[in-house]
């Protein structure tokens, strides 16, 4: 699936390690902790992905998402709601953080508070990533199609740039809508629906 867009981002700066010395999951999480300030996330090859971080506009838009869907999740209550400095641990050993993200609370139980205070060893249910000025849509489609094959139900990558939202399930080619003024997660998520104006349009910007 490709696209014309406006403009062209880049690919993650990519750290190669050789496959004899693959970081352990608690190695990872060293590495992380040494450098707070870097968004880094690991390859199911076990490479270290260096992501540049958003503009301010970008950032605005993952506020208001994350808004939409953590009010709606403790209204609904079923599950939890995570946003993008969530990581997780993908069964095919990728470590991912979404933009934004839900898992049910059922596939939660049984985890240990220690697992609760690293990053989750789950693929969420649901996934949302928003294409920022840095980000290469080839390199958010194949993120997705990762999620999707590691357990995610329902997907969602967001594109201001074109006001396109792409919409991933299992078992089905990724569906495109353009401009869409909301959208309905049913039946994954039941009552969520997401109000795009506020992310195509963040208000009150003083440009």
């Amino acid at each position: 699936m490709t696209d014309a867009h406006p403009y062209e981002g880049h690919e993650p700066y990519v750290v190669h390690l050789p496959r004899s010395v693959r970081l352990t999951r608690k190695q990872f999480v060293e590495v992380c902790q040494l450098n707070r300030d870097a968004r880094i996330e690991l390859s199911s090859e076990g490479d270290l992905l260096i992501l540049p971080p958003t503009g301010a506009i970008t950032g605005i838009q993952n506020m208001e998402l994350s808004r939409q869907l953590s009010e709606w999740a403790i209204r609904e209550g079923s599950g939890f709601a995570f946003d993008s400095s969530t990581g997780f641990e993908l069964p095919n050993r990728a470590t991912r953080s979404p933009d934004a993200s839900w898992v049910a609370r059922q596939r939660l139980k049984g985890l240990s508070r220690k697992q609760w205070e690293r990053f989750l060893p789950i693929c969420p249910d649901f996934v949302v990533e928003i294409r920022s000025t840095s980000d290469l849509i080839s390199v958010l489609q194949d993120k997705m199609q990762e999620y999707i094959a590691n357990g995610a139900r329902l997907g969602w990558l967001i594109d201001p740039s074109t006001r396109r939202l792409y919409v991933y399930r299992p078992g089905a080619e990724p569906e495109c809508l353009e401009n869409p003024a909301a959208i309905s997660a049913e039946p994954e998520l039941g009552g969520f629906v997401l109000q795009l104006e506020s992310i195509w349009q963040p208000a009150n910007l003083p440009v």
